[in-house]
């Protein structure tokens, strides 16, 4: 059962801004934990000290703290939704905390990046038809083509055939979209054929692009309940990872480079971009959008 909790602030600033990968200058999280249980996930590491991730705490007064945060904001950067949870897990069903921050995203003019796992995302289509005229993109991530394995390392997630369903969704409607290809386990996704169908299979849908990182981040916390996920569903791979990682932070796969080079390859064929095209505050247009 989901409680409430208090919190100071929901919109933190980015360090870098805007950071090099995704375009924000804003994120935020209107949860405290997270639903989908993926074996993978960074958000259990020690230290950001959220406790049992499956344990959902509701920000109280949520949209109220962020509505005074947009309205001081004089740099209208791009807000980033889903850093720590995924927005769209679940309980946004219910509570509805998402919808109601894209409400506000349209009535204080934010551009917007949303990076979710779940196919719920494409209930928001008529909010971002409005914000897609700021600046929208939408990022899938989907680390596998199979079905079969998108059940095991992200359990509780909608398995990947529903996300490039999703996809196709969102780009059938005009919205910018790609996928995050990213985590990708080394002995587990780390293969040519699992590259080359996530690419079909984005071009199939209307994805715009395709950022790719081979390899996984694992921390102190995080690690612990990974190696124990290795263990139940794949027996001895927990010695292949201290053998060759050891208490490494970045755990590439031994197999990037080709992967990479096939990636691009296969990317340049499909017509499909390994970046995403970034809010540029700088354009007129959407200055006009903005502020008119």
């Amino acid at each position: 059962m989901p409680r409430y909790i208090d919190a100071k602030t929901i919109l933190s600033s980015v360090k870098q801004k805007p950071d090099p990968y995704f375009g924000l200058s804003y994120s935020m999280n209107l949860y405290r934990g997270c639903q989908h249980g993926c074996i993978y996930c960074d958000s259990r590491s020690a230290c950001y000290q959220l406790g049992e991730l499956s344990d959902i705490r509701i920000k109280k007064d949520a949209i109220t703290i962020l509505e005074k945060e947009l309205k001081s904001k004089r740099n209208r950067g791009t807000v980033g939704f889903g850093s720590m949870n995924d927005c769209y897990m679940p309980i946004e069903q219910e509570c509805l905390l998402t919808r109601s921050a894209l409400e506000l995203m349209v009535k204080y003019r934010f551009p917007v990046h949303i990076i979710t796992k779940s196919n719920l995302v494409t209930r928001d289509i008529d909010l971002f038809d409005k914000i897609t005229r700021v600046y929208l993109a939408i990022s899938l991530t989907i680390t596998t083509s199979s079905d079969d394995l998108s059940k095991i390392i992200e359990p509780n997630a909608p398995v990947s055939s529903k996300r490039f369903e999703a996809i196709k969704q969102l780009s059938s409607a005009g919205i910018y979209c790609g996928i995050t290809f990213m985590p990708v386990l080394p002995y587990i996704n780390d293969s040519k054929r699992n590259v080359i169908e996530i690419l079909k299979m984005a071009k199939d849908s209307g994805a715009s692009y395709v950022i790719p990182f081979f390899g996984v981040t694992i921390r102190d916390g995080q690690r612990e309940y990974f190696y124990n996920q290795l263990d139940k569903h794949f027996p001895q791979l927990r010695e292949r990872y201290e053998k060759d990682f050891g208490q490494k932070y970045s755990c590439v796969s031994p197999n990037s480079k080709e992967l990479y080079g096939v990636f691009y390859e296969m990317s340049l064929e499909y017509g499909i971009s390994s970046q995403m095209n970034f809010y540029n505050p700088e354009n007129p247009i959407q200055q006009k959008l903005i502020f008119e």
